[in-house]
């Protein structure tokens, strides 16, 4: 399989800059051969009813944009707390279950139980449980075994992940 266009899942979109990020990482996907896909609807049709109907309009566009690439470059990092991105989780889900390979991209390494206890110690209790006494996943990968076993995962950047994804096209 070639790999040409990259979809660039993530919580991205939600940076106060995010027109000007998702530039940046189509570039730098440029850079690396690629053609970059950034999920951001910078201009929606007015004549849309509702919030729902907003959402619905954005679900299917980037249902569409994930169905013309070939890979998925995903920021899988902690986002509001020590868990990726669910709608980024969504969309890995789906390159997966579409045969499409994803690199994953983490800022800080070690397994997921210790990326917890070193960015958010609240959430954790003693031992393998969290601060409520659920089950602390630990299978020595760095995010939750859906994730972990399925992509392959990069400790750094974009620029990082991209150079692994090169070496798989």
């Amino acid at each position: 399989m070639s790999i040409q266009r990259i979809y660039l899942a993530g919580p991205d979109v939600f940076r106060p800059d995010a027109a000007a990020h998702g530039r940046r990482l189509v570039a730098l996907c440029a850079d690396h051969g690629f053609t970059g896909v950034f999920p951001l609807e910078e201009s929606l049709p007015a004549d849309l009813p509702s919030p729902p109907a907003v959402a619905q309009r954005i679900y299917q566009a980037n249902i569409a944009r994930l169905e013309t690439c070939d890979a998925v470059l995903a920021n899988l990092d902690f986002f509001r707390g020590p868990e990726p991105d669910s709608g980024t989780c969504f969309e890995v889900g789906y390159a997966v279950a579409r045969g499409k390979p994803v690199v994953g991209y983490i800022a800080h390494g070690g397994s997921f139980a210790q990326r917890i206890r070193q960015r958010f110690p609240q959430a954790v209790g003693t031992g393998l449980v969290d601060a409520h006494g659920w089950q602390l996943e630990e299978f020595g990968l760095p995010l939750n075994l859906m994730l972990g076993v399925p992509c392959r995962i990069v400790v750094g950047d974009a620029r990082a992940a991209l150079a692994v994804l090169r070496e798989q096209a």
